[in-house]
């Protein structure tokens, strides 16, 4: 039950819920927590960004959805909007990969480079992603500690049906 309530607050502030409507956790691992969803199915790692500016919605996720076949899902809600033709830059560890975003999402640009973000966040300690808003230049800081264990997590709870 200790573990439930620490993953129900964090819940609640990343996905801007109520504990009363959070997910079914599935653990929280340092700054990363995971969860699982009944309908539709699937599971996800999520963290808040570092920023003490970011906008309280910012978020990166690993998702997993097996119904549709879907591993490794990277999904990053931006603390800003990006400009029109901006380029949206991910920083795991020292390899760098370039995001395709709309609005304030930013996603990989295919599952090749999912499992390449997922892979180095398995061994770095930090991330960021930079880009070009309408004020300016951004970046979100993550901090990775946890990040694995969440995404195994995430990838236990949907291995087997939810009850």
């Amino acid at each position: 039950m200790t573990r439930r309530l620490p993953a129900l607050a964090l819940a609640a502030l990343v996905l801007g819920v109520s504990p009363l409507e959070a997910r079914d956790s599935l653990g929280v691992f340092d700054g990363w927590a995971a969860f699982r969803d009944a309908s539709p199915r699937r599971c996800y790692a999520i963290a808040k960004p570092q920023n003490a500016a970011a906008a309280p919605d910012a978020a990166a996720s690993i998702a997993i959805w097996p119904d549709r076949k879907v591993r490794g899902a990277v999904h990053i809600v931006l603390s800003r909007d990006v400009a029109a033709g901006a380029a949206v830059r991910l920083r795991v560890g020292a390899r760098d990969f370039a995001l395709i975003a709309k609005g304030r999402n930013a996603w990989g640009a295919d599952a090749q480079m999912d499992a390449s973000i997922v892979a180095a966040l398995r061994s770095a300690s930090t991330m960021r992603v930079t880009a070009r808003g309408p004020q300016g230049a951004f970046t979100d800081r993550y901090a990775l500690a946890g990040a694995a264990t969440a995404i195994d997590a995430a990838s236990v709870g949907c291995a087997t049906r939810a009850s």
